[in-house]
């Protein structure tokens, strides 16, 4: 069908993928112990919508433009780059202020909604070019050479990929939240992964920075 051959190795090969822990994984269980299940959820959701642009990319040709001009490359690498340490620097300076106990906590405009978590994992995978060229290398390896329908095909085999995908962070989600309870009743505690967090985004944008073409 569309010229999708070894359907079965590719959904085992994308399983094995989404359950490898990463910076998505990290991002995911971080939300979930700050939020509860809904954060992680949302987190997962916002992941798996960035990985949803590079998908219907592959699927339109995009992802191959990305990957041969240097200059397309460079821009998208130096935004991606730029947008990640700055909402890492953020979150490393978030603000404590005395809580009425005399435990800290995060300041008003330190609060965190659902909105921006989602937008932070959606947009560290729309604008990390390293997710473009994994998917460019990825998918073709289960579409036929002759397939009159590669861009359908791509298509096809992404939506499983992000089905699935979703499926395991949602889950991870759930078992990070709930094994985190005792933990979100920490103020500190909450701190000091909203900080853990930040430095792990400087780190993604510094890595992406490194990043080479070739």
């Amino acid at each position: 069908m569309l010229g999708i051959h070894d359907l079965w190795l590719f959904i085992v090969s994308g399983l094995v993928l989404n359950i490898t822990p990463g910076p998505d994984t990290a991002y995911i269980v971080g939300r979930s112990a700050q939020l509860g299940w809904r954060g992680g959820a949302v987190a997962a959701l916002g992941i798996s919508s960035g990985c949803l642009v590079h998908i219907f990319a592959c699927a339109a040709g995009l992802s191959a433009l990305l990957a041969a001009s240097a200059t397309a490359f460079t821009v998208v690498k130096w935004a991606g780059a730029a947008y990640l340490c700055f909402i890492g620097i953020r979150m490393l300076l978030s603000r404590e202020t005395a809580h009425p106990q005399g435990e800290k906590t995060p300041t008003r405009e330190s609060v965190i909604s659902l909105r921006p978590v989602f937008w932070q994992g959606a947009l560290t995978n729309v604008l990390n070019p390293k997710v473009a060229l994994f998917f460019l290398a990825f998918l073709p390896q289960f579409v036929a050479a002759d397939s009159a329908h590669k861009g359908l095909a791509f298509l096809v085999l992404g939506l499983i990929f992000i089905c699935n995908g979703t499926l395991w962070c949602l889950g991870v989600a759930a078992f990070a939240a709930r094994t985190a309870r005792r933990v979100r009743g920490s103020g500190r505690a909450m701190a000091w992964i909203n900080r853990a967090l930040g430095g792990m985004f400087v780190y993604l944008g510094a890595r992406i920075a490194l990043l080479q073409t070739r």
